[in-house]
């Protein structure tokens, strides 16, 4: 286990926190609880560079009638930040070990920006983990190169940060992550010095920046020549799956997304008028309310974690 210093945990009332160890990931990992034990599970992942406080707004709404779970990845937020483990594979390894830990077999999963790319990955490769998906601010994995091509100019801010050490210092010094945010934001005024500095604090600790710097890196040497190549051209999405984009998204404009149809059994995008590349902070109502309304149209099977079987629910 790898020890490092944290700041202290942002307080949102109602929301309880623990560390989950995934002995044979050899990793523990936080999370951030909210609602009736017994109410059917929503998974949160969080996206770049941020942690479960980027739900603090979606936590209240959705823990009414829902067993709410916000996990800090591998090397974010109050998680071990160990050396390895930053692939996009091993990272949805370690949340279907997290699943495990907490006996959950199949859920309904929400991802914001690169917690949605884990998602789609859960959702392509374990689709009896997943029930209904969510993805916020990221596009499917079968963009359409035309509209993929000119908009790669957009992942500008992943240079900085994809090659060691540079990644690792430019995130220590926490002004580029503020950038970030407030660039990200339609509206900069959605910010306080005090909740940005909730997600720039945490790269304080070098263990988590170098986390965040092989996050980026380790998409370089093992994902990012395999998109164009297809390395999901032959997969089918099974779960059914909802987009939600923002109408100004700086990062993931609506016309990247697509529709992807022809890899997919039931995926929707629906565009959030007047939202940018932050949603679940921007537009908390919407992303809530649509997860909801999603969630809630027709059964799915329930999936045993222990047994390994697909019962009908």
């Amino acid at each position: 286990m790898t020890v490092t210093t944290t700041p202290d945990m942002p307080n949102v009332p109602g929301v309880g926190h623990r560390l989950v160890d995934l002995p044979h990931r050899g990793v523990r990992l936080h999370v951030a609880e909210a609602g009736p034990r017994d109410g059917e599970p929503v998974l949160l992942l969080h996206g770049f560079p941020q942690h479960w406080y980027a739900w603090r707004h979606v936590i209240p709404q959705l823990s009414t009638d829902h067993r709410v779970i916000a996990v800090d990845l591998r090397g974010f937020g109050w998680s071990d930040a160990p050396r390895d483990g930053y692939t996009g594979g091993a990272l949805t390894r370690d949340v279907i070990a997290l699943l495990d830990a907490l006996d959950l077999g199949r859920v309904r999963v929400i991802g914001h920006d690169w917690g949605a790319w884990i998602g789609f990955i859960l959702a392509i490769e374990s689709p009896e983990r997943v029930s209904r998906f969510v993805a916020v601010n990221m596009a499917h994995p079968w963009p359409e190169p035309l509209k993929l091509l000119p908009n790669l100019w957009r992942m500008w801010h992943t240079a900085p940060l994809e090659y060691p050490p540079i990644g690792r210092l430019v995130l220590r010094g926490r002004r580029f992550v503020r950038f970030l945010l407030r660039h990200w934001a339609v509206d900069a005024a959605l910010w306080d010095r005090e909740d940005l500095d909730v997600y720039a604090d945490v790269f304080r600790d070098p263990a988590r920046a170098r986390a965040g710097e092989q996050f980026h890196f380790q998409y370089v040497l093992h994902e990012i020549l395999r998109h164009p190549r297809g390395r999901y051209r032959r997969a089918r999405l099974t779960v059914p799956t909802l987009i939600l984009a923002g109408e100004r998204d700086l990062v993931v404009p609506p016309d990247v997304v697509g529709d992807g149809t022809s890899h997919a059994d039931d995926l929707r995008v629906m565009v959030i008028e007047g939202g940018g590349h932050l949603l679940p902070e921007e537009r908390p109502e919407a992303v809530s309310a649509e997860a909801r309304i999603f969630f809630s149209q027709g059964a799915t099977p329930a999936f045993s974690a222990a047994k390994g079987e697909v019962t009908a629910s």
